[in-house]
């Protein structure tokens, strides 16, 4: 079972490969979770944003659960699988099929149709872990849901669910600043993006849910080794390196309005790791070879360190 020890690292957030007609692709996508696993990464996941779980129904969830844990079976590596839903019921149902069928922790943000109150939160969460005692929790949190969760209920939802051991702090919540991040990783390990991870983690940030990795797992496995060893004057070039390849070269994306599984493809796809499809379901965009073949071209001429798997 995952430890606050082993549970860290950078985990490989995958996409869904899918076929033109919008099937999937599962023969791509296995490819694309067995490259992660041999290339050593601390775990792999999906059906989180980049994995697109509010386009899945439930038969579509249980397709690609069942694909990444048949994969990852046999390679020491675990995996985790999104259970996000609009209701309790929905988060309860998709977290029970993830762990009976050999997930080794389950993600979940809070349900994001309407804004919940602290109680609700709490709530919502007491709930889904009293139905799957007996599996990891991550708390996935994102103002995608309408609202940061505050440090006291952060607090609450530690002191009532043993078995929540990570949360993914997003943009603007709470274990995104350094305050924050110091008293969160008291209760729980905290994720963050790669480009954070200098900064946050003397204050305790431990693992990312990465894109990165599975574009140049090389560079970004070697970034969390020097973070892990709290080697902070080594690892702040290589942070600097992502976080301008993150706020420049990304910029080569001509595509408008390209968000989280868009984006994601086109790094998995940038240097040639993945071979997921580049389209997202509708009605959200995505990129084109086009900025592909643009974005490379930028992080070879621009961060050519960055280029080297």
């Amino acid at each position: 079972m995952l430890t606050r020890e082993t549970f860290r690292g950078p985990w490989a957030g995958l996409p869904i490969a899918w076929f033109a007609d919008g099937t999937f692709d599962e023969r791509t996508y296995r490819g694309d979770v067995a490259r992660c696993c041999a290339a050593d990464v601390p775990g792999v996941y999906t059906c989180g944003t980049t994995g697109e779980f509010y386009a899945l129904e439930f038969e579509e969830f249980a397709a690609v659960a069942d694909a990444t844990i048949a994969e990852a079976q046999g390679t020491g590596v675990p995996v985790m699988i999104g259970c996000t839903s609009t209701f309790t019921r929905g988060a309860i149902r998709r977290a029970r099929y993830a762990r009976d069928n050999g997930a080794d922790a389950v993600q979940i943000a809070i349900p994001f149709w309407m804004a919940l109150d602290d109680d609700e939160i709490l709530r919502f969460y007491t709930e889904v872990a009293a139905a799957v005692p007996d599996i990891v929790i991550s708390v996935y949190e994102t103002l995608r849901a309408k609202r940061a969760i505050p440090l006291a209920v952060h607090r609450r939802l530690h002191d009532a669910i043993p078995n929540i051991l990570m949360v993914k702090s997003n943009e603007d919540t709470v274990g995104c600043s350094v305050e924050g991040c110091a008293e969160i990783s008291r209760l729980y390990n905290v994720f963050v993006g790669e480009n954070l991870i200098h900064e946050l983690g003397p204050s305790g940030a431990i693992g990312c849910c990465s894109s990165l990795v599975y574009m140049n797992p090389r560079y970004t496995l070697k970034m969390f080794g020097l973070l892990f060893a709290k080697e902070w004057d080594a690892l702040k070039p290589m942070t600097d390196q992502v976080t301008r390849f993150f706020y420049e070269g990304l910029k080569e994306i001509k595509t408008p309005n390209i968000l989280d599984s868009a984006c994601d493809r086109l790094l998995g796809r940038c240097l040639g790791f993945l071979r997921t499809s580049l389209r997202c379901r509708g009605p959200y965009n995505s990129c084109t070879p086009e900025d592909q073949a643009r974005v490379r071209a930028w992080v070879e001429r621009e961060t050519p360190e960055l280029a080297k798997l």
